[in-house]
């Protein structure tokens, strides 16, 4: 299994550039995240608030940010609740050593509703899959690293430098499957909403789909 190397931004667009693309249904299923270093402000912090991956229940229906709350039970956060100027910001690194206060902050952050979609899109001279939140304009894109990898590239709004990261595909659902059946849907929204005490804003899929570029 190939490392993980860091990367100056301009060596990792340029191994980005030469992937090939993926198409939506190639996504579906439930992902482990993990880094991908190039400098960024972002790198390490999402590990160390306990981020898992990314859920694609069908090209409608998927969940951004999955985390490991208390007892290492799987919650969805509401990227809503997320503010662009902290994504933004150049200290936010700072906040990985209160990585471990998240699973008692997860309750605040949870959502039992999808909040992005799935579509292809232009991106960097191609067409690829590329994940779309619903209420925040940032839009990710995926190559194929290897026969069980992706990788993503995070394109935010006022965010000067691409955010790297690298999707793994879990044991369960391939994509050959289609899209998640209605028993794993129950099971995996129910872990989701576990430890929420309410349920967040319902996900709008009534825009249309913006264009990436780069």
């Amino acid at each position: 299994m190939a490392l993980i190397t860091p990367l100056s931004p301009a060596a990792a667009l340029e191994l980005f550039d030469g992937l090939e693309p993926v198409t939506p249904d190639e996504l579906l299923g439930s992902w482990r995240g993990e880094g991908f270093p190039t400098g960024h402000p972002l790198d390490g912090l999402l590990e160390a608030w306990h981020w898992q991956g990314k859920r694609f229940d069908s090209t409608e229906e998927v969940h951004p940010l999955v985390f490991r709350g208390r007892g290492a039970a799987e919650v969805c956060v509401n990227p809503a609740r997320v503010p662009m100027a902290l994504l933004r910001a150049s200290w936010v690194g700072r906040l990985i050593p209160f990585g471990g206060l998240f699973p008692w902050l997860a309750p605040l952050v949870v959502t039992r509703h999808s909040a992005a979609r799935l579509r292809s899109t232009l991106y960097r001279d191609k067409v690829s899959a590329a994940m779309i939140y619903d209420h925040l304009p940032i839009v990710d894109v995926f190559r194929r690293l290897d026969g069980e990898r992706l990788l993503g590239v995070m394109d935010a709004k006022g965010m000067v430098q691409p955010f790297f990261f690298v999707l793994r595909r879990e044991t369960g659902l391939s994509a050959a499957q289609g899209s998640i059946s209605p028993a794993q849907r129950s099971s995996s929204v129910a872990t989701c909403r576990a430890t929420s005490p309410s349920s967040g804003p319902n996900a709008s899929t009534g825009t249309s789909s913006p264009r990436a570029s780069g």
